[in-house]
């Protein structure tokens, strides 16, 4: 079942709307649209809500210091709360995936992100869940950093804006631990 859910991203004016930031814009949504707020936890560094989807009550985060230290807020919150890895969704940029694409996956390595990074050796497994939410890639490794940090094109981000729609719906499932069911709905192909 699932106890925790991590939107990745960087803190502050000058990353939001990024691309890399589609963790936090994921999880801003959903708290909106839920009617949660957001309350800080210096002793996490981080923001903590708590959700209640399908009946089930979810604690959510977005950890304030950078990216490359998210696992810094998340370890020690799952601690105190006794909150397993396999029970944590963590979601995050996805290079791999083209814009609007969104997939779910279950424990795996980091792939060079340096949030997921963090995450595996902070919390000392890699078992958590992923929702991984496409962004493109900008062809050239060399401008990895430049677009991840880029805002996207207006079709960018109405294509990420219709994935983000595509995992909220599935949502309950997960926070009623239907991992397979959420995973069927999620990556089926859309209608024609």
């Amino acid at each position: 079942m699932l106890r925790l859910v991590v939107g990745l991203g960087n803190p502050g004016a000058r990353y939001r709307g990024t691309r890399h930031n589609i963790g936090f814009d994921w999880v801003d949504r959903l708290a909106d649209s839920l009617g949660a707020r957001w309350a800080a936890q210096r002793r996490y560094q981080a923001e903590l809500s708590e959700w209640t989807v399908g009946g089930v009550t979810l604690w959510a985060m977005k950890p304030q210091g950078y990216m490359n230290h998210s696992g810094r807020s998340v370890a020690p919150f799952a601690r105190a709360k006794g909150i397993a890895a396999d029970e944590i969704l963590v979601v995050h940029d996805e290079l791999d995936l083209p814009p609007g694409a969104a997939r779910l996956k279950a424990g795996g390595g980091h792939g060079g992100h340096n949030g997921l990074r963090d995450l595996v050796e902070q919390l000392g497994a890699k078992d958590f869940l992923r929702l991984r939410l496409g962004i493109g890639h900008p062809g050239d490794r060399d401008q990895v950093t430049p677009y991840v940090l880029g805002r996207p094109t207006p079709e960018e981000r109405r294509a990420m804006q219709g994935a983000m729609d595509r995992a909220t719906e599935v949502l309950p499932e997960l926070a009623a631990g239907e991992w397979q069911r959420a995973v069927n709905r999620l990556h089926a192909p859309a209608p024609s």
